[in-house]
């Protein structure tokens, strides 16, 4: 409800706790007092909700003007309707009830919700992405990197205007970041009396059965609070997940348009409403018309200025049920996004033979010729160092497997890998002598290109200490491993990792010669590769195949029997079916050693996913993951671990740092 959202609606604020002394519960625990009462600001919002929390109209108790106006700001909103439109509408409500307390145009309702404090900055950027116009920067009339004018530019080389020619009219600006100022979107947690109990969950609930259910639960989250006592024993302390990603505005997927909001995520918060819409935090929204890429970190300045205010001096803040100020700091325990956007947020090139970021410069991934993509096997170096698949030749790469583990680097050891890294960004443009103009890259100073710059993150002087800085997204993982699986045993073309440029790379390597192509590129059918009458039964089962109501989508939409083909999947279509529907399919379509497999893969997969999640499990799950790939590797080509694959050996010791990964997943984000 946009009620809940705003924290506006006549239960949401206690306006009573500015003159009255709320007990403490018992059991709770009471944080030294800066002062009794509200401070100035909480007490003008107060006023502001008490006049606003008049009655629409003599006699109505479902509506104050407050929320009517609010609730009519978010369908303008949602529907798309102009200023002009909005202002013709309330001078129709108006006519039609006199008696009701409605504005009289627009921009009066506008002036009157603005006062919430909810509103955003909007800070001028370079067009390349470069800087902002921001701070001791403000004034600057060009970009002070490739020298780029902040206003658009007329045919004649002069800035423009809004509108028509005159002389006073403002100039338009070629981009613009909206920014919403975080401190006071944390201080409504507090001052709304629904929320401010809550956001203690963390402290005073105590977790006594030793399983993860919450963050808090997390060996990331308990080191945080070994290592910052201080900020630990103060439970209205607020801890954030940054969340990020790329989005096509308007609905429209054909434009080429890329937005980037920003969100951020308050732990604090109990299971039930930490991971919903309504608590999410909107911390800005970083224009297209092209993705911000590497250059994420210019718009991320303002966003890190706050965060470094919340946790070296914190901000005086207002607790609803102790009716008292009290200093609230916040500090930022991990981001959140898909694999490249880990890449543009962590700085790790994730395009390359060391895309891995947790296995960092010890990934060995192995170039294949004829596919022309790297291979990410080799993870037998995760088993035992006697297990017998290490000296297995035959079914596996063609050399035994004697290399140990990765070790995972430390926080400061990373740091230290970055010292050297300095970049400067954005994508001015230059043109070459061959007359074709191309993008100019970030300059990294640095003989190392596998680090693309040192992320601003590493401003916050916490964040080199957090056991976990960038989760991998078990959504994009799962849709990937699924797309790869589907696809290779469909045999379609244009999308199978087993084609004859993979069988090619088999004959290279000198493995597996019976799945070798002859001179007319013919190869032979693999084991894993189902015939015509196997795809026409394994597809029926998913078309026939009927779930609860709002279980998953309509999957039967997503097959063609005519054609034997699965299009259209999206993220959660892959979810349902890698943890449900494809371990019952292919059972007796497949032989027996490859199903096995598969099967087990989607085990995995589903108690990666669980919202509970005992400690004690976490060993003997990460065995199996390690043991299926193996098996994996002996079955399908090297094609088919793509780094996505390869990524799923990693996710158990997530759980153990991180806990349940639908705290630290995409698919509220995207949703």
């Amino acid at each position: 409800m946009i009620n809940d959202a705003f924290g506006i609606s006549r239960d949401h604020v206690n306006v009573e706790a500015c003159t009255s002394h709320q007990p403490v519960h018992e059991g709770e625990k009471r944080m030294p007092e800066l002062n009794q009462g509200p401070n100035e600001k909480t007490k003008a919002f107060y006023d502001l909700v008490r006049d606003g929390n008049q009655a629409l109209y003599e006699g109505c108790t479902k509506y104050s003007k407050l929320s009517f106006l609010v609730k009519l700001y978010h369908i303008k909103y949602l529907c798309g309707l102009s200023n002009k439109a909005m202002s013709m509408i309330l001078e129709l409500l108006k006519d039609a009830f006199e008696h009701a307390e409605i504005p009289d145009s627009f921009y009066e309702a506008k002036k009157l919700i603005t006062k919430l404090g909810l509103n955003y900055s909007q800070i001028h950027a370079c067009p390349n992405d470069c800087m902002l116009y921001w701070g001791e920067d403000e004034s600057r009339e060009t970009c002070k990197v490739c020298n780029t004018s902040r206003w658009k530019q007329s045919r004649k080389g002069n800035p423009t205007n809004m509108s028509g020619g005159g002389k006073n009219r403002k100039k338009k600006l070629v981009k613009v970041l909206r920014y919403f100022p975080l401190k006071p979107r944390l201080q409504r947690l507090f001052m709304s009396s629904k929320t401010v109990e809550h956001m203690r969950w963390h402290s005073v609930d105590s977790n006594k059965d030793g399983l993860m259910r919450h963050p808090r639960d997390s060996k990331a989250w308990k080191r945080f609070d070994e290592t910052h006592i201080e900020f630990a024993l103060d439970p209205q302390n607020v801890r954030l997940g940054l969340a990020s990603d790329g989005f096509n505005s308007f609905e429209t997927l054909s434009t080429n348009y890329s937005i980037w909001p920003v969100i951020l995520i308050p732990y604090n918060l109990p299971p039930w409403m930490c991971m919903k819409q309504t608590s999410f935090i909107i911390s800005m929204i970083i224009p297209g018309k092209k993705m911000p890429g590497n250059d994420i970190d210019v718009y991320l300045q303002p966003l890190i200025k706050d965060l470094k205010d919340l946790w070296d001096g914190g901000v005086e803040t207002f607790d609803a049920s102790l009716n008292e100020m009290f200093n609230m700091c916040a500090a930022l325990m991990w981001t959140i996004s898909d694999f490249p956007g880990l890449g543009n947020l962590s700085g790790w090139n994730t395009h390359t033979g060391s895309a891995c970021t947790t296995c960092n410069f010890d990934s060995v991934a192995h170039r294949l010729p004829h596919s022309r993509k790297w291979s990410f096997m080799g993870h037998r170096r995760f088993l035992e160092p006697n297990h017998r698949f290490r000296f297995n030749r035959v079914h596996f790469d063609g050399n035994t497997e004697f290399r140990n583990p990765p070790v995972a680097l430390s926080s400061l050891e990373i740091f230290k890998q970055l010292e050297n890294v300095h970049v400067t960004f954005g994508k001015g443009m230059e043109v070459e002598d061959n007359r074709k103009r191309t993008r100019r890259k970030n300059i990294v100073e640095s003989g190392c290109q596998q680090w693309r710059k040192k992320s601003i993150f590493f401003q916050l002087s916490y964040w080199e200490y957090n056991l976990l800085h960038h989760n991998l997204d078990v959504m994009h993982i799962e849709k990937n491993v699924c797309d790869n699986v589907l696809y290779t045993i469909l045999n379609e073309s244009g999308k199978t990792k087993d084609n004859l440029n993979a069988r090619k790379d088999l004959k290279e390597m000198g493995i597996r010669s019976d799945l070798w192509p002859n001179e007319n590129g013919q190869y032979r059918p693999a084991l894993f590769t189902m015939s015509n009458a196997q795809k026409d039964v394994f597809l029926t089962t998913l078309k026939n195949v009927l779930v609860p109501d709002g279980y998953s989508s309509n999957i039967a939409r997503c097959i063609d029997l005519k054609h034997r083909k699965i299009f259209g999947l999206k993220s959660h279509d892959s979810h349902t079916l890698m943890e449900q529907l494809l371990p019952i399919s292919i059972r007796n379509v497949l032989p027996n050693q490859v199903s096995a497999v598969l099967v087990d893969l989607c085990s995995i997969f589903r108690q990666i996913c669980g919202k509970v999640l005992n400690p004690l499990d976490f060993d003997k799950l990460q065995r199996r993951v390690i043991l299926t790939q193996c098996h994996m590797e002996m079955i399908f080509s090297p094609g088919f671990f793509t780094v996505m694959v390869h990524l799923v050996v990693h996710l158990v010791n997530e759980l153990k740092l991180g806990g349940p990964v639908h705290y630290r997943w995409m698919y509220p984000i995207e949703r």
